[in-house]
């Protein structure tokens, strides 16, 4: 539509003016590009407005106004007219207003308080979401009747740029479904073979004889390289024929940089198409594209078309292609793979397993994957020492008991429970003496009399009443004796070294004490050992290797840590195993005697801890999971 037909003011010889009504006749079916749609429906709206001339404005992205389309065109580089200019100031405030706004636009030379001559017309364009933009008119007059009247026929002429929008959608949509019906034709054809020579074959000529091709071929992913498997129109060639080895080249060449190569291509394109440029020639002249095969992410294999020259594809077609192949690679790949035989399925899984293994792809779940691997491989193949644990109490195996010589009362105690002892040197506790000390006087002063009686009845010569004082005198001595044998042992003290495991008796000062009662017991330090508790589950690991350490003349040792000193262990080696199980907190186990082979400062009988005998070594596999294993075993009687 030419831009001088619709100027109503010009009178120029030759065809009839069209009328208002043939003009939007024209432009209700205009189906050229949106620039060349917005200038014709300007013009049009000029004609039917009496305006001289008009915009298409918009407010840009960073709130400055753009002018879109202009009527009559203003040449590049020239200053805009002062109407575009103002329309331009006014474009954001008739946009929120939403409303059609009129402005007298004066020149300096116009009388004051005269009507303008000139007046610019804004009225908003709406859209789906609210107004997208304004068009606005520069009319001649000062009538405002007509400039109402104007203003109605801008706004319902600017309903065209709507029908325009609607009737492009409604083409898209069409070409669209086109191509989608194309697409799903070509689908159906190639999903009516169960091979894939036959699949491949089917969706060749249909794409030749759909898009007019002269020759098409497909080719799928053999290691690199691409090989050629089906080509239109031929249902055998060889791969030693140029022909086959020039399009393999262009294959490899879109495979290669993976995007659609096309050839004659635009002199700004990024990719290369040296491959396409040499088929075109050399078995051309013609237009050569390729587009790449995806499935999902990966390229499994390229479809390259070929056409005479002047039948260029055009970006419909390729997209047409495009979505053909979208559709069509995942029955044709899985067709290959099927016809495969079983080595050459086995080999291409594998190195697909290895390609995803070792590709860049989802590198923190191979490398979680490592980590397991790597961790499961330590269980299974390191060994670690495997120790039973269990409680223990430190026990001496030898005690002296310390009793009360003779009937008395307690007079002082010297020692309390852990105090050391030497034999013969600490007094343990004394009993009161001093009825024995009056005893021994009196004894004394008999004994004394008795002998002054011997001596008188010698020097009468009474010799029988001698004999008899002498026996009196012996009497007492042997009283005396006795008495001084209790004083000695009033003072108690231990008859070996060691600790005292008994004997806090300092609340009974003062309390009657018969003979042999057990006052105190002491135990040497040196008789210390430890009674482990193994726990059932664990005692016959230990069994066992207590007796094959026995045949081999070997002992079983291991560790012991107390509660008070968790940091310093002892170490020891196996006595004796009881072979009955005792029940403790109501769990069934089984007292080990230890030797203790060292004896550190601060061990004490009746000190408590955990022990562990080292029993082997195992997996760290079996350590971690021994409980578990036995559990289910039980569970599940296995």
């Amino acid at each position: 539509m030419a831009v001088d037909r619709v100027n109503s003011s010009r009178q120029v010889p030759g065809p009839a003016v069209p009328t208002t009504g043939e003009l939007i006749e024209r432009l209700s079916r205009f189906e050229g590009q949106p620039e060349q749609f917005l200038i014709n429906l300007l013009a049009v709206q000029c004609h039917i407005a009496s305006a001289s001339a008009g915009a298409i404005l918009r407010l840009g992205s960073e709130g400055n106004t753009e002018a879109i389309a202009v009527y009559p065109p203003v040449k590049s580089g020239s200053t805009p007219p002062v109407w575009l200019a103002q329309a331009a100031e006014m474009t954001a405030q008739v946009i929120s207003e939403g409303k059609t706004t009129s402005q007298p636009l004066r020149n300096p030379d116009e009388l004051y308080g005269q009507p303008a001559q000139r007046n610019l017309v804004i009225v908003p364009i709406g859209g789906n979401v609210g107004v997208r933009g304004v068009s606005a008119f520069l009319v001649e007059g000062s009538d405002g009747a007509a400039l109402a009247a104007c203003c109605e026929r801008l706004e319902l002429s600017s309903s065209l740029l709507s029908l325009y929008e609607m009737r492009m959608n409604l083409q898209k949509r069409g070409a669209d479904l086109q191509r989608l019906r194309l697409a799903l034709e070509t689908l159906s054809a190639v999903n009516e073979n169960d091979r894939f020579t036959g699949a491949a074959m089917a969706l060749c000529n249909e794409v030749a004889s759909r898009w007019g091709c002269e020759r098409v071929g497909v080719g799928f992913l053999k290691g690199r390289y691409v090989e050629l498997k089906a080509m239109s129109h031929t249902e055998k060639f060889s791969r030693k024929m140029k022909l086959v080895q020039d399009i393999e080249a262009t294959m490899e060449e879109c495979l290669d940089q993976d995007v659609e190569i096309i050839f004659p291509n635009d002199p700004e394109a990024t990719f290369v198409s040296r491959a396409a440029n040499e088929l075109s020639k050399k078995h051309g002249p013609s237009t050569v594209l390729s587009l790449p095969l995806r499935r999902g992410a990966e390229v499994v294999g390229v479809l390259t078309v070929e056409r005479p020259n002047e039948n260029l594809f055009h970006i419909e077609e390729i997209e047409a292609l495009r979505l053909t192949c979208d559709l069509s690679t995942p029955r044709v790949d899985d067709l290959h793979k099927s016809d495969l035989w079983v080595g050459a399925k086995a080999a291409a899984a594998m190195r697909e397993g290895l390609a995803k293994f070792i590709g860049p792809k989802h590198t923190w779940l191979k490398v979680a994957a490592i980590f397991i691997f790597a961790v499961l491989m330590f269980l299974i193949f390191v060994k670690g020492d495997y120790k039973a644990e269990a409680s223990f109490v430190i026990e001496a195996t030898q005690r002296q008991i310390i009793s009360a010589p003779f009937d008395g009362y307690l007079k002082d105690v010297h020692v309390r429970p852990a105090s050391q002892v030497k034999a013969g040197s600490t007094v343990l506790a004394t009993l009161e003496d001093a009825e024995l000390e009056l005893q021994l006087a009196e004894a004394e002063a008999q004994r004394l009399a008795y002998l002054k009686e011997e001596a008188s009845a010698m020097r009468d010569g009474k010799t029988s009443e001698a004999q008899i004082a002498r026996a009196n005198a012996d009497q007492v001595k042997a009283k005396i004796k006795l008495l001084e044998y209790k004083i000695d042992r009033a003072s108690m003290v231990s008859p070996i070294d060691g600790i005292v495991l008994k004997g806090d008796l300092e609340r009974q000062k003062g309390a009657l004490v018969e003979a042999g009662d057990g006052l105190f017991e002491v135990a040497p330090l040196e008789s210390l050992n430890a009674e482990l508790l193994v726990p059932e589950d664990q005692i016959s690991d230990v069994v066992k290797a207590f007796e094959e350490a026995k045949k081999e003349g070997n002992s079983v040792g291991g560790q012991l840590a107390t509660v008070s000193e968790p940091d310093k262990k002892i170490n020891f080696i196996v006595e004796n195993i009881n072979p009955v199980a005792e029940v403790l907190d109501q769990k069934n186990v089984f007292r080990v005697r230890v030797e203790l082979l060292e004896r550190p400062r601060g061990i004490l009988p009746g000190l408590e801890g955990v022990g562990k005998i080292k029993v082997g070594r195992r997996s760290y596999l079996f350590l971690f999971t021994r409980r578990l294993v036995n559990w289910v075993r039980m569970k599940l009687w296995l």
